[in-house]
């Protein structure tokens, strides 16, 4: 309309005719004025219009894909079980595909799909929560109760809302009240909105969804053994909800997990070790080895994060992606999967460790003297690093040149005259060549003092998985294992920060719907601080 104003005031213009030399160029100068703003702003909508048609576009495609990926799930949900896969391994698959489900449900529903096929299905009427368990009234008033003319109001009524609270052991519901005001001459209604909750008009609250992450994420507790220990506290939820609150709850954890990796990828020292996950190939009952990469800043490093990365496969690709543009020092193994990253500006650290390792179970096998020398010499640099563990890069730096360097020459210089002397091809030969190959990257450590001198520190941090992959036997599919590493990031991250995982968790869930997206860093483990607003009044009641 603005447009079509300017337009009529041109043709409206005063008769030209009439108008001085003076009065016609000022004229003429507002007319090119007009037409040039006109053409910024048509501009200006061009690039706006084809900015969304390219976001249409983009989320038409997304949209396309996972309402693909939600059929070939539901195909496999409801096909015929094979008779190869037992009780437990089919309850666990049950669990992952739901899961999956309700995570692609969550991602269409941010897209926001007008209507998803799984929404035309009838609900059934949702139980209501047992009466016996204990209750706490959080009431909800607004904090004006007069209308904006003037006029006091009066409560008429309330709206009542139970959420499912899991304080570990029991369950008690918090009974959410929010008072109706009204007044009657100028009909205005006043309530104060509804609590802002990471499940949408679910029952569970934070502390709940937290029990359930943690069981499964950190105590590596499959849905199923859930669903029965929540029976014996007295209310049997069943596994297909709990599978659906941890897709939902991945989901949108998912803008704090990406967070947390550009913490890791923003320092100059990051650790990197990877292990084996078995992972159900699509479309069958069969696994096949995928795997999971671990990146961590350093010990000495004064932030503590871990993110673990969920891959198909241990293909060099996958580390080359994650590490993309970045050109730090990677502490990492002998693994060729990293060697193309070294080719693109990373600089590679050694691990001792595995050069001892070498060493080590030599002579435990065979009682080599070579190697009982060699493991004399590691020693001496490890009784310099445990003096010099917490001091300052700098003083650390010193102290290595001065004390283990001349236990790095002389090293050095013993490899190489042992393996003239050793015959080809031999065990002994074989650990020499491992630490004489990699001698440069094994004593960069000693010219850096944030630079750790092995890679123990990652082994440490992938822990977890080895224990948790005796548990939930496999990953269900790509986005399942993916899923699973984004939640167990954060887990671990904030038990390298001192915190206890579950108060974490349930602060973040409870802070995360209305947390700015600019301030999202808040909520990261290492800058965490628990907070518990709670303006309502709290009363208690048992039945």
């Amino acid at each position: 309309m603005a447009c079509f104003d300017k337009i009529h005031a041109m043709t409206s213009s005063p008769n030209l005719a009439q108008m001085t030399p003076d009065q016609l160029r000022v004229f003429a100068a507002q007319l090119l004025s007009q037409v040039e703003t006109m053409g910024h702003t048509v501009e200006t909508m061009s690039k706006t219009v084809e900015t969304m048609g390219k976001k249409i576009n983009r989320d038409q495609t997304l949209i396309e894909k996972l309402t693909h990926e939600i059929a070939q799930l539901k195909r496999l949900k409801f096909a015929k079980r094979s008779e190869q896969m037992n009780p437990e391994q089919a309850s666990l698959l049950d669990d992952l595909i739901d899961t999956d489900i309700a995570a692609i449900e969550a991602e269409l529903q941010a897209l926001q799909i007008a209507s998803v096929a799984t929404d035309k299905k009838q609900k059934p009427k949702r139980t209501a929560l047992p009466t016996e368990f204990p209750r706490t009234l959080i009431h909800h008033e607004p904090n004006n109760t007069h209308c904006p003319c003037g006029c006091a109001l009066k409560r008429i009524g309330e709206d009542v809302s139970e959420k499912l609270d899991y304080p570990p052991g029991v369950f008690t519901v918090e009974r959410h009240i929010r008072g109706k005001w009204v007044y009657d001459d100028c009909e205005t209604l006043i309530q104060a909105p509804v609590p802002a909750q990471v499940t949408d008009k679910g029952i569970p609250t934070a502390g709940l969804l937290a029990h359930v992450m943690i069981a499964k994420f950190a105590d590596h507790l499959p849905l199923y053994r859930q669903e029965t220990i929540f029976g014996r506290a007295g209310l049997a939820i069943p596994r297909s909800t709990l599978a659906q609150w941890v897709g939902m709850t991945g989901v949108q954890l998912q803008p704090l997990v990406d967070a947390l990796r550009d913490v890791v990828i923003g320092q100059q020292v990051v650790h990197a070790d990877e292990t084996p996950v078995q992972m159900l190939a699509p479309g069958s009952k069969k696994t096949h080895r995928s795997y999971v990469w671990a990146y961590a800043t350093s010990q000495f490093c004064e932030t503590a994060a871990v993110v673990y990365d969920f891959s198909p496969s241990r293909a060099g690709e996958h580390a080359r992606n994650f590490l993309h543009g970045w050109k730090g020092k990677l502490v990492c193994d002998d693994f060729g999967g990293y060697k193309a990253s070294f080719e693109l500006g990373v600089t590679e650290i050694g691990c001792m460790a595995h050069a001892r390792r070498k060493f080590f179970e030599l002579h435990a096998i065979n009682k080599s003297q070579i190697a009982e020398q060699a493991l004399r010499y590691i020693q001496v640099l490890y009784e310099i690093e445990s003096k010099v563990r917490d001091l300052e890069p700098d003083l650390r730096c010193r102290i290595r040149q001065e004390k283990a360097v001349p236990v790095m020459t002389r090293l050095h210089g013993w490899m190489i005259a042992q393996r003239a002397a050793v015959p080809e091809g031999s065990a002994i030969s074989r650990a020499l060549d491992y630490s004489l190959k990699r001698w440069a990257a094994l004593s960069r450590y000693l010219d850096d003092g944030a630079v750790p001198i092995d890679n123990n520190w990652a082994e440490n941090q992938i822990r977890p998985w080895a224990l948790g992959r005796k548990n939930w036997l496999f990953a269900g599919s790509l986005r399942s294992g993916k899923r699973a590493a984004a939640i167990m990031r954060l887990i671990q991250s904030a038990r390298l920060n001192g915190h206890d995982p579950y108060a974490y968790l349930k602060d973040v869930l409870t802070r995360l719907p209305t947390q700015r997206a600019s301030e999202i860093e808040q909520l990261l483990p290492h800058k965490w601080v628990s907070a518990y607003p709670r303006e309502s009044i709290l009363v208690t009641e048992r039945p």
